[in-house]
């Protein structure tokens, strides 16, 4: 078993949807639909993650 790292993702059903809501541990947001697309955007970070109040 690895050793933990302290970085947390959380992925959130949004009731009434089949919409899955996913939070980085950078504080990026993404939905999808797709289960695995969801999984591949959080783990191919930092590509297409941009953290919550950022301009850039």
């Amino acid at each position: 078993m690895s050793a933990p790292t302290g970085e947390v993702y959380r992925v959130d059903w949004l009731p009434g949807t089949d919409l899955l809501l996913g939070t980085c541990h950078c504080g990026a947001e993404h939905t999808a639909q797709d289960p695995v697309e969801m999984w591949e955007w959080m783990l191919g970070h930092p590509e297409g993650h941009r953290p919550r109040g950022s301009t850039s």
